[in-house]
């Protein structure tokens, strides 16, 4: 067993690829897009990866690829937190904590080697998404959502990485019963009665690009003293709108504003994760038409994204954003997963929980101090 730095197409394309053999008997995996998965470990396409050192390991044994993990340097993040973190990410292991072993002492090994005090993972630059998920295996994973199998929380324990920080995920059903509080009803009324400043809108898709600037200006003011956040630069704003940009649904992203300039927003789109996985991931060469055919089907959403000005605090205006967003989907009798939300994001937690909300899955970010020895 052996250790292989993906130098290569051929050993990207067993990296990309490993997953689709470890999940294949798994009802709860959903693949990527498999064409645009290999392209975003491509540091010229994943602006990530482009502006910081990094490197993919795959974990070989007898000839066959039985792990894979990504590390890097988020630049960035050290330079607005000043902690010497290192992280990995796109972490996959058959369930043998010698492979486990193998591949996080190589990420550990690589980080010591730059000077960095702490290893932290998953975080994963491919996805965006945090964390291994710890509970809520019931169902498939929203999109950009981690789903990994349970043993490898143990693998993190035996490498000497304790928890950081969970991170957890809310839904509402509405085919399960779920209806907006009574309450919140009254209050979306009066707020908006009271001040008649605010206003609601949906994403204007004409207006997209600048749209996208007002939730890249509002994120990086509301979110700047949330654990982990980091000033997001316009570019990586833009190449996510990219991404998201075939699947946008312009009633599940709505701004509120005061006086016509947008205060905050909620950032919702369709959940396409049950078509990828009805398409084994492939568009090609009859994927598409499936997914043609059954995106206008999709009820379930994921509330990816709510941020409100700070010095909008305290009046009520995410639960209005909620509201207005709820109110446009309830023709198609949504699911909405809220996530991810951090534990200790109480303004956050609160609000949905007031909105009838319920607490799903949970998802675990760990991390180890890099002692002066490396383990032996």
């Amino acid at each position: 067993m052996h250790i292989q730095i993906v130098a290569d197409a051929k050993a990207m394309r067993a990296f990309v690829l490993f997953p689709r053999q470890l999940y294949r008997h798994d009802r709860c995996w959903a693949p990527p897009l498999w064409h645009d998965e290999k392209s975003s470990y491509i540091a010229s396409n994943n602006v990530v990866l482009q502006a910081n050192e990094h490197i993919l390991y795959l974990a070989i044994h007898d000839g066959a690829v039985v792990g894979r993990i990504l590390v890097f340097i988020d630049a960035s993040h050290i330079a607005h937190t000043g902690e010497l973190v290192g992280f990995f990410g796109s972490f996959e292991c058959i369930e043998d904590i010698r492979v486990s072993m193998l591949l996080l002492d190589a990420a550990e090994a690589w980080i010591r080697g730059r000077g960095l005090s702490y290893m932290r993972g998953p975080i994963n630059p491919i996805a965006e998404s945090w964390g291994f998920l710890l509970e809520g295996y019931d169902s498939l994973p929203v999109l950009m959502a981690p789903y990994n199998p349970s043993y490898y929380h143990g693998m993190m324990h035996d490498a000497g990485m304790a928890k950081i920080k969970d991170l957890y995920a809310y839904e509402a059903d509405t085919r399960s019963g779920y209806t907006i509080p009574d309450r919140i009803e009254r209050f979306t009324s009066t707020l908006l009665s009271r001040k008649p400043d605010l206003s609601v809108r949906p994403l204007d898709p004409s207006r997209l690009l600048e749209d996208a600037r007002h939730i890249w200006h509002i994120t990086n003011t509301a979110l700047a003293n949330n654990w982990g956040y980091v000033p997001v630069e316009l570019p990586v704003m833009q190449d996510m709108v990219k991404r998201l940009k075939p699947i946008l649904d312009p009633q599940a992203i709505w701004f509120v504003q005061d006086a016509g300039l947008p205060v905050g927003y909620a950032l919702g789109f369709p959940d396409p994760n049950a078509i990828f996985q009805a398409i084994h991931g492939r568009l090609l060469p009859f994927g598409f038409m499936v997914y043609l055919r059954r995106k206008g089907s999709i009820r379930r959403y994921r509330l990816f994204g709510l941020g409100v000005l700070p010095q909008y605090h305290g009046l009520g205006l995410d639960v209005l954003l909620y509201h207005s967003l709820y109110k446009a989907l309830g023709p198609k009798e949504p699911l909405i997963e809220a996530n991810y939300i951090l534990e200790d994001n109480w303004n956050i937690r609160n609000a949905l929980e007031k909105l009838g909300l319920r607490r799903t899955k949970t998802y675990r970010i760990y991390q180890k101090h890099l002692e002066d020895s490396p383990r032996q």
